[in-house]
C-alpha cells in the first residue's frame, strides 16, 4: 500500500493556507484582550512571514480587528453572526427565548439552552431573572458532554443502540470508555425523564436539566436551570415547582416540528 493511501483522512486533502487562517482564529478565540502579532507567532510556533499575509486577510475580511492603536489583534463578532444565521438554530432560539424569559421571571431562576456541536455542548440561549442578582451562562460557552448536567442530559436522551454513531456526528470519536463510565447514570436519567444533581462546577447549585426532543424522539437540545435556593422558600417544594415548569417549557419546544 502506498504512503498516500496510508494517510489519515484529516491529512489527505491538506490546505496549508486555510489551516493557518483557522489556527489564527482558534488562538485568538481564547484571548479576551487579543494578542500582538509577536504573541500570535509564538503561540503558533511559526515565523512572522508565515502568518503576516493570512492575518492581514482576516482583518480585511472582517474576522479580525486591530485594537489598542493597531498593536493587538482580536476577533470580531463576524464568526458569531455567521453561526447564528443557521436557520434551524435561529428558529429554535427564537422560539425558546420568550419562553425562557417567562420561566426566569416567574421562577426567579436563570436557565440556558444547550445544543451539541463539535464534540461539546454550546450555550445558544440564556435567560436571567429580573432581580438584582443572577447566575448567567455565557452564550457561546462550551460545556463538556461527559462532565456537566447539560452534556450528560444530552447523552442520556439519545437512543442507546446508536449513541456511538450520534457522537461521531457530533465530532466525538472513541467514546466507548467514557460511555461505560456513565452508563448507569444515563439510564437513571432516562428513567426519571430529567437530570437533577448537584452542580459539578458550583457549590450550592442544583442542575435541573430536561431534554428538548426532535422528530426522532432524541434530544436535539437541553434546557438547564442552575437552581439556586431562596432562603424564604421551602427548598423541595420550590425545586420541584421549577423542574415542572422547565418540563412544560421543554414540551412546548419538542415534537415533530422542532427546529434543528
Amino acid at each position: 500500500m502506498s504512503d498516500e493511501n496510508q494517510e489519515a483522512p484529516a491529512d489527505r486533502y491538506r490546505a496549508p493556507a486555510l489551516d493557518k487562517g483557522l489556527d489564527i482564529l482558534e488562538v485568538l478565540a481564547d484571548q479576551a484582550r487579543g494578542l500582538t502579532r509577536a504573541e500570535i507567532v509564538k503561540a503558533m510556533g511559526l515565523s512572522p512571514s508565515q502568518i503576516y499575509r493570512m492575518l492581514e486577510r482576516l482583518v480585511a475580511r472582517g474576522y479580525v480587528t486591530r485594537i489598542e492603536g493597531g498593536d493587538r489583534y482580536a476577533l470580531t463578532m463576524r464568526l458569531y453572526l455567521l453561526a447564528t444565521r443557521h436557520p434551524p438554530l435561529r428558529r429554535l432560539v427564537a422560539q425558546a427565548q420568550p419562553l425562557m424569559d417567562d420561566f426566569a421571571r416567574d421562577l426567579r431562576q436563570s436557565c440556558h439552552l444547550v445544543v451539541p456541536e463539535q464534540g461539546t455542548g454550546i450555550v445558544v440561549a440564556q435567560a436571567s431573572p429580573t432581580g438584582h442578582w443572577e447566575f448567567r451562562a455565557r452564550i457561546g460557552g462550551q460545556v463538556g458532554l461527559f462532565t456537566t448536567g447539560s452534556g450528560l442530559a444530552l447523552l442520556a436522551f439519545q437512543k442507546p443502540e446508536r449513541i456511538l454513531q450520534t457522537l461521531g456526528l457530533w465530532g466525538v470519536s472513541s467514546a466507548e470508555r467514557q460511555l461505560r463510565a456513565v452508563a448507569a447514570h444515563l439510564a437513571t436519567v432516562r428513567e426519571q425523564g430529567a437530570r437533577v444533581e448537584p452542580s459539578g462546577q458550583l457549590v450550592g447549585v442544583t442542575d435541573l436539566s430536561v431534554p428538548v426532543f426532535g422528530p426522532g424522539d432524541e434530544a436535539i437540545a437541553v434546557l438547564t436551570c442552575a437552581y439556586i435556593e431562596h432562603p424564604e422558600v421551602q427548598r423541595d417544594e420550590s425545586r420541584e415547582h421549577a423542574l415542572a415548569a422547565l418540563k412544560r417549557l421543554s414540551a412546548e419546544l419538542s415534537g415533530p416540528d422542532a427546529a434543528i
